[in-house]
């Protein structure tokens, strides 16, 4: 039996496969941010000397890291339902992914924070740098400097993984693939489309990141040392 490749059917389709990204996209966009924000917190949480405080991060890291995203989607769409509270697809698949990528992120900024050299801190504190200087200038920034490749590669990995919110009707990508799909009966043209896309999409997010990571680290820039 010979293969039989019907693209124009599928191509016509173009306008769908572009909002899909584009939400795709968006979906990425406002969970790296605020996964960001919450795994940064996390990290700092998991080094207090705060035992309670730092017990709770470490449960929420380890819990979300051994457990499927799927279902963490599951448990934030019903669990919220279960509890009255409505809310769209798009903003419980944000809700999701932030707290999912939020639990890597903090181990990845636990690093940074670790690999800042003590001495680097003493010499700030002999020089009467405020406390906030001292973290912002000698602790955060230097520490997201170290770990900003192993950041962004996992943000282009959570963008990839945002393709599981379909089985939540958020009409990312993957889920305008399966309606097109069904319409058209050409599964596989679909998904060869879809792949393609979703190659595009990672490439355009690098891209991002390494032009951000010119203007966050210039030092960078300047000694040649990849991002």
């Amino acid at each position: 039996m010979s293969l039989q490749l019907d693209f124009p059917a599928v191509l016509e389709r173009w306008p769908s496969f572009v909002a899909g990204a584009a939400l795709t996209l968006e979906l990425a966009a406002f969970a790296t941010v605020l996964g960001a924000l919450l795994g940064t917190l996390a990290a700092v949480g998991r080094g207090t000397h705060n035992a309670l405080i730092a017990g709770a991060c470490k449960a929420y890291v380890e819990t979300i890291r051994n457990t499927p995203l799927l279902v963490q989607i599951f448990l934030v769409y019903f669990g919220l339902a279960s509890l009255g509270l409505k809310f769209s697809a798009f903003t419980v698949a944000v809700a999701a992914l932030t707290i999912n990528v939020g639990a890597y992120t903090a181990e990845i900024m636990r690093a940074g924070f670790e690999a800042i050299p003590r001495g680097q801190i003493e010499a700030a504190e002999g020089l009467a740098l405020s406390r906030l200087q001292i973290y912002w200038h000698i602790i955060l920034l230097p520490a997201i400097e170290r770990v900003y490749p192993a950041l962004t590669s996992q943000f282009v990995l959570l963008m990839l993984a945002s393709s599981v919110c379909s089985q939540i009707s958020a009409e990312e990508l993957t889920a305008v693939a399966n309606y097109i799909q069904s319409d058209t009966y050409r599964a596989f043209e679909t998904y060869i489309i879809v792949a393609v896309l979703y190659v595009i999409l990672s490439l355009v997010m690098r891209a991002g990141f390494w032009g951000l990571g010119l203007v966050l680290f210039p030092r960078r820039r300047r000694l040649g040392t990849p991002l």
